[in-house]
């Protein structure tokens, strides 16, 4: 991922062969990483290889479902929470599983309400979450809009003292210090990105958890495409990087760097 979100690759690589404390202060640096998405299946869409990435990496990735994603035409929601298990489970690291939290919210009613924003400033104190990823906030479909909306502030409403928020299991406030958009958008579009992570190394494993909706992408035909387009779309955005496969994601803040090493 590079110190863009959390430390770079590059970095401990060289860590491990040159200086063992090195490697230990980066290791005390990981981080708690939260991407929520509308519906289960949004976060693996869009950004599936940087969660694996991530998770291989060391650091603690949490899924937020904001709704169960039903009803579909081929779907129900037990077999929704099957799939959404399976394919967190493919994006895992052994040693360290990719945890996932269901919301509750409606589908397709989703709304940016107060109450809403609270329960996700919940789950965010709950997760000690330092970095937050929501779908870009150009979207055609309803509930993408919203969520983007929700999170943006529920991050605010997070760091309230003096305020319990549901779900936060007596954690404290937190004010989740990054916020970056990842893509996963009804529109055809896809906006300059500002930055794109090489995801070659964990491909295989986004288009596995992208497979475990088969009730959306397998067995709904008009669906089956899908998973072509978006080996094209990551091919795509890899090239202009210089690499085989990438992610783009939207920052909404400046970046900080603090050196070169974690740039492709």
């Amino acid at each position: 991922m590079g110190s863009l979100f959390v430390g770079s690759v590059l970095t401990i690589r060289k860590a491990n062969r040159e200086d063992p404390s090195r490697h230990r202060h980066i290791q005390s640096r990981m981080a708690n990483i939260l991407v929520v998405g509308p519906h289960p299946d949004d976060q693996e869409l869009g950004m599936g290889g940087t969660v694996a990435l991530l998770a291989s990496q060391g650091h603690r990735v949490t899924l937020l479902d904001i709704t169960n994603g039903e009803p579909t035409p081929f779907g129900n929601p037990e077999t929704r929470a099957t799939e959404a298990s399976a394919a967190a489970q493919a994006l895992s690291h052994p040693g360290n599983p990719v945890e996932r939290i269901q919301l509750g919210l409606r589908n397709r009613f989703v709304e940016h309400t107060i109450e809403n924003r609270h329960k996700v400033a919940g789950i965010m104190r709950r997760v000690q979450a330092s970095i937050v990823l929501v779908p870009y906030f150009e979207d055609a479909h309803p509930d993408h809009r919203a969520v983007t909306r929700i999170v943006e502030d529920a991050r605010f409403d997070a760091k309230l003292t003096g305020l319990s928020m549901p779900g936060d299991n007596d954690q404290p406030p937190i004010y989740p210090k990054w916020l970056f958009h990842y893509y996963a958008t009804h529109l055809r579009i896809v906006r300059e990105p500002s930055l794109i992570v090489d995801i070659t190394q964990t491909m295989d494993a986004k288009m596995k958890s992208i497979e475990a909706y088969a009730s959306q992408f397998i067995v709904n035909e008009k669906n089956r495409a899908v998973m072509e387009w978006v080996r094209a779309f990551n091919r795509f955005m890899g090239s202009r990087i210089g690499v085989e496969y990438g992610e783009p994601f939207h920052a909404a803040e400046p970046i900080g760097l603090n050196g070169l090493g974690n740039l492709v």
